[in-house]
């Protein structure tokens, strides 16, 4: 499938601040049929905005027939170009991803699924994805009910509340009204792909044990995928400091489409809240 690549720039308000935030736009399309519809994906990236290896996700996800918009997060401090892999990229996104709020956050969710909902070859299924802090954000995007289908690559500071100038960061108990994404998972009706690497030094195994505990407590349709030997990073194909695994990344961008075909592109009506009753059969 061939894609039309483009960009759109909407404006954001966040504690009465205006902060125009780009919006990076892979559009698939089908010869002599203009009018195509396909679901949307919100594509989060990680620390260093939308690089060259979250432009090619993007266009692989677009292949199979999404739309998929990509936000620059860090509109307020920053334009829409990425920051380079090294340590002063480094260091600088680090910087930002803890001193922009987390409603500032949501609202870059809200804006960007507005503006798939307006694209006119969305169908406006919209599914979310992303990894590090965008695999993070968007298992947060999950909070908005307009998303439906999540697929969270190795997602930093949830088991530790330290997305964002927010109090608790790095406590083991939430604070009282906790806007953390750890302590909102009952919000978030829609059906969950985590995947993580076991060799994460940025989210070790009690912070993935707790993430899927939460998960599980929240009543969140989730699966959650571990890979023996994967690092942090692993599906990035540039500058990864030797984590990249193609082998795994095409594994799991394989869970993606399933779980995106089967929720985003299957009409399946409501689902029934009733529990599944499962027969224990062999």
């Amino acid at each position: 499938m061939l894609i039309v690549e483009s960009h759109v720039d909407v404006n954001t308000v966040v504690d009465g601040k205006d902060s125009p935030m780009r919006i990076f736009v892979f559009t698939p399309t089908v010869p002599q049929y203009p009018n195509a519809r396909f679901p949307g994906v919100v594509l989060f990236s990680e620390i260093y905005q939308v690089t060259g290896p979250v432009a090619r996700f993007a266009r692989q996800i677009a292949g199979h027939g999404y739309v998929v918009a990509a936000p620059s997060s860090y509109h307020e401090f920053t334009g829409p170009e990425p920051l380079a892999y090294d340590v002063p990229g480094t260091d600088k996104g680090n910087e930002w991803k803890v001193a922009k709020t987390l409603d500032s956050y949501d609202q870059d969710v809200i804006k960007t699924v507005d503006y798939l909902l307006t694209h006119p070859n969305c169908n406006g299924r919209i599914g979310s994805t992303g990894m590090c802090l965008g695999g993070h954000l968007a298992l947060r995007a999950g909070l908005d009910t307009r998303i439906s289908a999540i697929v969270s690559y190795f997602a930093t500071d949830v088991h530790s509340r330290t997305l964002g100038p927010h109090p608790a960061n790095n406590s083991p108990t939430p604070p009282p009204s906790s806007p953390h994404t750890l302590d909102n998972l009952s919000r978030i009706s829609a059906e969950v792909a985590m995947l993580f690497g076991l060799k994460d030094t940025h989210v070790p195994d009690a912070g993935r044990d707790l993430i899927r505990l939460k998960l599980r407590e929240a009543g969140v349709v989730n699966s959650f995928h571990e890979f023996a030997w994967a690092q942090h990073a692993f599906i990035r194909d540039e500058l990864s400091k030797g984590r990249y695994d193609p082998v795994i990344t095409k594994v799991c961008f394989e869970i993606l489409l399933e779980l995106f075909g089967r929720v985003l592109k299957t009409e399946v009506g409501e689902r029934d809240a009733q529990p599944q009753k499962v027969e224990h059969v062999c």
